[in-house]
C-alpha cells in the first residue's frame, strides 16, 4: 500500500476525514482539489468557467498520473472515479475507500457552498441525479466501501485506519468492495 485514496460525492467527508486520519495515522494529507487549485493559480470555479469541467476532469486524471510516489493520503474530487482510467490508476497504487454517504446528508452540507460549481448551477433534483449516476462508479473504485450514516467522524476514521494497519506490508491484496460492519455502528 502507497496511497489511501477517499472517494466519494462532494459534501460526503472525504476532507475532514482524510484530515482526521493524516492525524491519526501520522501520514501527509493531500486534498486533490486543493493541489489542482495551487498548481493552476485558480479556484475549482474559475477552471470550470474558463476550461470546463471536461478539462477539470483532465487535471485530476492527470494529478493521479503524476502525484508523488509517497505514502499519504489523498482526498479525490467528487467526479474523479467516473472515469475507468481513473479508477484503475488508484486501484493500482494504493487502497481506495469509498465514503457512502446518505444524499439528504450531502445536500445539507453542499447546498449553499459557493465553492462548488455544480450545485451553484444545478437544483437539488439533478444533483441527486448525479449522485445516483456516480455511486456506482464509487462502488467499483473502492476496496471498502465505508457507511458514514449516523457514524461520528472519529468512528470512520479509526475504521479506515484499522483496515489500512490490517492490510500493512501486504502487496497482493485486490479485494472487491467491502462495507463498514454493522457491528460498529454508533
Amino acid at each position: 500500500m502507497n496511497k489511501v485514496y477517499l472517494v466519494g460525492f462532494m459534501g460526503c467527508g472525504k476532507s475532514a476525514i482524510g484530515k482526521r486520519l493524516s492525524f491519526y495515522t501520522k501520514l501527509p494529507f493531500y486534498d486533490m482539489d486543493h493541489e489542482i487549485v495551487q498548481k493552476t493559480g485558480m479556484t475549482i470555479p474559475q477552471i470550470f468557467e474558463t476550461y470546463g469541467e471536461e478539462r477539470f476532469r483532465d487535471m485530476e486524471t492527470e494529478f493521479l498520473q503524476t502525484f508523488r510516489d509517497e505514502m499519504c493520503i489523498i482526498a479525490t474530487g467528487g467526479g474523479v472515479a467516473m472515469r475507468k482510467e481513473n479508477r484503475k490508476l488508484m486501484r493500482e497504487s494504493g487502497l481506495v475507500f469509498f465514503l457512502d454517504a446518505p444524499f439528504r446528508d450531502i445536500w445539507r452540507r453542499i447546498a449553499t457552498d459557493k465553492n462548488r460549481p455544480i450545485v451553484q448551477r444545478s437544483t437539488r433534483s439533478e444533483v441527486e441525479k448525479l449522485y445516483q449516476k456516480r455511486y456506482n462508479a464509487y462502488k467499483e473504485s473502492a476496496h471498502f466501501v465505508v457507511l458514514t450514516r449516523q457514524r461520528s467522524l472519529s468512528k470512520v476514521t479509526e475504521y479506515i485506519a484499522f483496515q489500512m494497519e490490517r492490510l500493512s506490508g501486504k502487496p497482493d491484496f485486490q479485494p472487491g468492495p467491502r462495507s463498514m460492519p454493522r457491528s460498529t455502528q454508533k
